[in-house]
């Protein structure tokens, strides 16, 4: 049986067509997991209002002619809000990802469940742990973040299944969750960087291969690398980074502010909230 949903993806920035998402219905920071729950623990949440703003960014997905995808959310699975983590899509791939944080462990299986009740392939990650929010591609080459989410036998294990590209480890400091939370790949040429946090050629190599936005350190706080490109230099990204905005701005990215303020304080936005399953090579870039 043939499926009626496609998977392919070789950039970061290419036309969005089918994206894959969960509400956040359970969502809570009681269990602090990373840093960013842990500053955030004593100033409350409010899951209604995390719904209501969940809506919003689905309801402007749409409204771009974007295909949404809507897991359904597990009452045990409080992070499951973050469909990046529990999988990704390289080439034609659909790749499951191996969870490392306990709490999270199950949450692949309900992505699994999809997929199979569509008749879209997939490929779980057997040996290892690599996280979704690590993995970051861009034509050829794939960057994964060396962390305590994806470790060095997880990314040998995604080289073997990648024989034709690169795939680049990027080791960076262990207080970041994710490799999404400090880069981000906008277009061929540019990228969102907070500087001096990963290993240091490789950082040098990323300066020499994109023109750099540099996000500040109260920027990063606030996930101002944690963009989501939908195609056509359009670009998700909260209303309170407004230096992160004023630069993508000036470099001719129409960006798209949605506040998602009480979802951040789980320690994502809009890349983690996202899974692609079709990218269109775009236009505005291959032509």
């Amino acid at each position: 049986m043939d499926s009626q949903y496609k998977a392919q993806c070789s950039t970061e920035y290419g036309r969005l067509k089918t994206v894959v998402l969960c509400e956040p219905t359970y969502m809570n920071i009681e269990n602090q997991i990373n840093e960013t729950q842990r500053r955030y623990s004593d100033k409350g949440f409010n899951v209604e209002q995390a719904i209501i703003q969940h809506q919003q960014f689905v309801a402007k997905l749409k409204d771009l002619g974007i295909e949404v995808v809507l897991l359904p959310p597990g009452k045990n699975y409080p992070e499951q809000v973050f469909t990046r983590d529990i999988g990704f899509t390289l080439g034609d791939t659909v790749f499951i990802a191996a969870m490392a944080t306990k709490i999270r462990h199950g949450e692949e299986d309900i992505l699994q469940e999809w997929l199979k009740s569509h008749n879209v392939s997939y490929n779980n990650i057997k040996h290892g742990h690599v996280e979704g929010g690590d993995v970051i591609i861009d034509q050829d080459t794939v960057y994964i973040g060396q962390s305590d989410r994806s470790d060095t036998i997880g990314i040998q294990y995604l080289q073997s299944k990648l024989p034709h590209m690169k795939v680049l480890p990027v080791p960076f400091t262990k207080s970041f969750l994710h490799l999404d939370c400090i880069f981000n790949v906008l277009s061929p040429t540019e990228a969102l960087l907070y500087p001096g946090q990963m290993d240091k050629k490789v950082e040098e190599y990323l300066y020499s291969r994109y023109d750099i936005i540099e996000v500040s350190k109260e920027e990063q706080f606030t996930l101002g690398t944690n963009v989501l490109s939908v195609g056509n230099r359009q670009v998700f990204s909260q209303p309170i980074n407004t230096q992160v905005n004023r630069a993508l701005s000036q470099r001719g990215f129409e960006v798209i502010e949605v506040d998602i303020s009480e979802i951040i304080k789980s320690g994502g936005a809009f890349r983690c909230c996202t899974m692609p399953l079709l990218r269109l090579t775009d236009p505005a870039y291959f032509d």
